[in-house]
Formats: structure tokens, sequence, C-alpha cells
């Protein structure tokens, strides 16, 4: 069941309220008792993460492949050679 944040508009009450979807909107403050009481707008309480969310999924626009991985590296960061081996070690002249 969703969390609905309440606020009364004649004296700040503030109040979350669990309810279901169906259930009727509450419109009686508990506090000062005024039909004032409305349901306030919220974020949504989640987050995508993990490596199948893109940063452009639900961005709209292009329809372009999406370009970033959503807590990882970008796909667009150019690519980087892997170091040259070391040369080897001089052997510092023969010990006989």
């Amino acid at each position: 069941m969703p969390i609905y944040a309440y606020r009364c508009e004649d004296c700040g009450f503030t109040k979350d309220v669990l309810q279901k979807i169906s259930d009727p909107q509450l419109t009686d403050c508990p506090s000062c008792g005024k039909s004032t009481f409305k349901k306030q707008l919220t974020a949504a309480g989640f987050q995508l993460k993990g490596t199948g969310w893109y940063v452009t999924d639900f961005r709209g626009g292009s329809n372009a492949p999406a370009t970033g991985v959503a807590g990882g590296a970008k796909a667009d960061a150019p690519a980087t050679a892997p170091a040259p081996a070391p040369a080897p070690a001089p052997s510092g002249g023969d010990s006989k």
C-alpha cells in the first residue's frame, strides 16, 4: 500500500497516511477539524539500480541506443590501450 503525504492548508499540520489506492482522500484535518486537509504531490520512493538500467532510459526523445550505464563506466568513454610490457632489465654484464 502506498504512503500519501497530507497537509492542512489552514493550520499547516502534516501527516503521512498509509492508504489503499481505492480509499477515498482524507479531507478533515485531525488537528484543527477543518476540511482543508489536502494530499500533497511527492517524489517517487524508489530508485533503479544495477547494471541493467541505463542513464538515458525513460528520458524520451531519441531512439538512439543508450550511451551510459547507471552507476558504472560510460560506454562512450574512449577505450584505453593496455600499457606496453616493460622492457627486460639489463643483465648487468657477464659474470664469469
